[in-house]
């Protein structure tokens, strides 16, 4: 009953339609029933994956000159170049692993089950013009519900470059909640294999070509536990000089984040992991909600043509700081 009002209260929210009456006329974002299609001028986008995983997925993801951003696997496997390792991180999504005591980034490996992993749920899906608004239920094992989210998706353009707003509003919907200190966490996105800092022909990928800066002037792997309003990834994807830029808005509790930024691909930005990040007492990034309470993340990906100087990423962090 808690978690209905808290959403009622969030969610004044047009009625789901088929094909969106777009914010942005080149905008249309269609739901099938097991995943929401996003559109620019008739071009695939993206997809919000909300059934068939244990978490929502954006996948697959196409940037500017329809290049893809993000790594194919585990959704489609045996690609040439991609490694096979970390199942879990898929393409782009937000969840963290210790919520209530139960495991959310990492999940259960096929035909295993483990009651320290849960999974999330989708109670809800509304589309609004250029957004997506869903919400869902964080539940462990046994089906109890951990906690509740409601998120927001706003799809953009500006030429060729192309924006995801991602929104996350927590809900302690089941009384009082922990999010806990661990690096392994939280708006996530595993890069296309050519914007790998290093290559790993072990696990698959034979060929690296990436490059990474942050908001401070920290480079490459170095940016790993680092505090930034922003990083930027780029390298050349199928002959083209092709980015992506997480930002964390100014408005997020215990901003600017701390990047779990990783040479093979890996970037997230985790607000909660100060043990690892900084090597203080575990539990030191703990956060609590206190039973009906709620708490809103605010982030954008920025795909662009070209390297962080020349996509001007540090103006245009500037200009979504304002907004």
């Amino acid at each position: 009953m808690l978690a209905r009002i808290l959403f009622a209260c969030l969610a004044l929210i047009p009625s789901l339609c088929l094909v969106a009456p777009t914010a942005a006329a080149d905008i249309e974002i269609t739901d099938d029933g097991s995943k929401a299609v996003v559109t620019i001028d008739g071009q695939p986008f993206t997809e919000y994956r909300y059934s068939g995983y244990a978490k929502p997925i954006l996948y697959p993801v196409y940037g500017p000159g329809q290049k893809p951003m993000t790594r194919n696997y585990p959704m489609v496997k045996d690609v040439d170049n991609e490694a096979s390792d970390h199942p879990h991180h898929k393409s782009i999504w937000y969840t963290h692993d210790e919520v209530g005591g139960i495991r959310f980034w990492m999940e259960d490996a096929e035909g295993k089950k483990s009651k320290e992993v849960g999974t999330q749920v989708q109670t809800s899906l509304k589309i609004d013009g250029n957004k997506i608004i869903a919400q869902n239920d964080w539940k462990s094992a046994d089906g109890e519900t951990v906690c509740s989210d409601q998120r927001t998706l706003t799809f953009g353009s500006e030429g060729d470059a192309r924006t995801i707003d991602y929104e996350v509003t927590w809900i302690a919907s089941s009384g009082d909640l922990i999010i806990g200190d661990t690096k392994e966490g939280t708006m996530g996105m595993r890069t296309h294999p050519r914007l790998r800092l290093k290559a790993d022909p072990k696990r698959g990928n034979h060929t690296a070509g990436g490059h990474a800066i942050n908001s401070e002037g920290v480079e490459g792997k170095a940016m790993w536990g680092k505090r930034a309003a922003w990083v930027d990834y780029w390298g050349e994807i199928d002959g083209q000089l092709t980015g992506i830029a997480m930002f964390d808005h100014p408005s997020n509790p215990r901003h600017p984040t701390w990047w779990h930024a990783r040479d093979y691909g890996l970037v997230a930005a985790n607000p909660f992991g100060v043990n690892h990040f900084e090597n203080k007492p575990d539990g030191t990034g703990d956060m609590t909600l206190k039973a009906g309470e709620t708490m809103t993340f605010r982030y954008r990906f920025l795909f662009h043509r070209g390297d962080a100087k020349s996509a001007n990423v540090a103006q245009a962090y500037k200009a979504y700081a304002k907004e």
